[in-house]
């Protein structure tokens, strides 16, 4: 990790020696601040600007006051939690122009919950032109094809758009994310089609997330794709409705629901005594342990109407571990009401309801259990300027029907999380 941190600040030392005048914005490419809401894909723009390699290095900074409390009755006693900050979060961009409509994106955790040490996260290429090959090279198609390739974070669902990536939390109106928090990063790529508000993606995996030559019969490729629209009717009304998929034949594990290293933002809720920071990650959040031949669709509907905004969710899941012979079925429904308003809407209101069901693996002991989770969550932020966002969340998550040798027996936890964001 010296050696991505050397790199950084070589990259910047050029940045700010050979391009410090110039422009740091970049074809297709979605601000880290207010602008960047409220954008999914890339911009597709067929134009380009490029002039010259150009490096524009950005980043971002989060820091949350927690005051939650937990309670259960399962066999396991909870950890202790008071009122007190997290630790803050940091990430580095480095985004690079390479030549007309081609750009590079690699993200780097500075600091993050699970690794205290910087790690890259993943990166990407992607394609808007082919003038490498050869001037205006298949221009009339690359009108509406873009290309990306990289180790990245994979495009099932549009939620992933909204959520937060560490550090990167100026898109997302909550602090926290889902119950069930669809994030993974894998070797692949991934082609566009986007004409006249329509949308289609079709993407291939390797299907891991830590990558490696060994165990080659292991792990067959994964599937990824997209249909939808997405149109601004006219200025007042814009309305996106997309259909996502991501299929897993076979795989050693999958990490669709546990691939985020950074962690949950809800710091030490429902876990033992003996509860890390670090090796306790994902407090708050539910993973189904499929990791096996897992067939997930997810729809999401966003309708904005001036400064009211809907964003909602339907996803079905079904798979299994290896070790078991029959699939498991889980599904995640969540529906999030927005107002934006004040001048260059600068304050929001904000409030969402998740729900989840599913069955939990036999055990030696237990055999399937159904249960349910809920959350309900509540916000309101305020953007200082576009880079600086303010926000403050209440939430409430209730843990039913678990087992009652399981810590999450009748749990609960709630109460109100701050945070300050940083984006540039």
């Amino acid at each position: 990790m010296k050696t991505t941190i050397k790199l950084a600040l070589l990259a910047l030392g050029l940045s700010f020696g050979v391009q410090a005048q110039q422009d740091r914005n970049l074809d297709n490419f979605r601000q880290p601040d207010q602008r960047g809401i409220n954008v999914f894909e890339d911009p597709k723009d067929e134009k380009s600007t490029f002039d010259g390699v150009k490096v524009r290095i950005g980043g971002a900074s989060t820091l949350q006051y927690q005051a939650l409390e937990h309670q259960n009755s399962g066999a396991v006693p909870l950890i202790a939690i008071g009122n007190n900050f997290n630790l803050a979060t940091a990430n580095l961009d480095l985004d690079v122009a390479l030549y007309h409509g081609v750009r590079m994106h690699l993200r780097t955790y500075l600091s993050s919950r699970h690794h205290p040490e910087p790690y890259v996260k993943g990166g990407y290429i992607l394609i808007d032109r082919l003038d490498f090959i050869k001037e205006n090279f298949a221009e009339n198609l690359m009108k509406y094809v873009t290309f990306k390739f990289g180790h990245m974070e994979i495009n099932y669902g549009d939620a992933h758009f909204r959520r937060t990536d560490n550090a990167q939390a100026i898109y997302n109106p909550f602090v926290g994310t889902y119950i069930l928090d669809d994030f993974t990063t894998e070797v692949g790529m991934e082609i566009y089609y986007r004409r006249n508000g329509f949308i289609g993606m079709f993407g291939v995996t390797n299907g891991k997330l830590n990558q490696g030559a060994n165990a080659p019969s292991a792990t067959s490729p994964s599937i990824v794709a997209k249909i939808g629209y997405d149109k601004q009717i006219n200025d007042d009304f814009r309305l996106r409705l997309t259909g996502s998929m991501y299929q897993s034949a076979q795989s050693a594990r999958t990490y669709l629901f546990g691939g985020d290293r950074a962690g949950s933002r809800y710091y030490f809720v429902m876990e033992p005594t003996n509860a890390t920071s670090a090796g306790n990650f994902s407090s708050g959040l539910v993973n189904p342990g499929l990791t096996n031949k897992l067939n997930a669709i997810m729809i999401n509907p966003f309708l904005k109407y001036k400064g009211l905004e809907f964003f909602g969710m339907y996803e079905t899941i079904s798979g299994r571990t290896t070790a078991e012979t029959e699939r498991r079925n889980w599904s995640q429904i969540s529906g999030e009401l927005l107002y934006r308003f004040g001048k260059e809407d600068k304050f929001y209101v904000a409030g969402r309801y998740t729900t989840v069901d599913g069955t939990l693996a036999a055990t030696q002991t237990v055999a399937k259990t159904d249960i349910s989770v809920s959350r309900f969550q509540m916000a309101a932020g305020w953007f200082l300027t576009k880079n600086i966002l303010t926000k403050i969340e209440y939430v409430s998550q209730k843990y039913n029907d678990y087992p009652t040798n399981s810590i999450l027996r009748d749990g609960k936890f709630n109460g109100f999380t701050a945070e300050a964001v940083i984006s540039f």
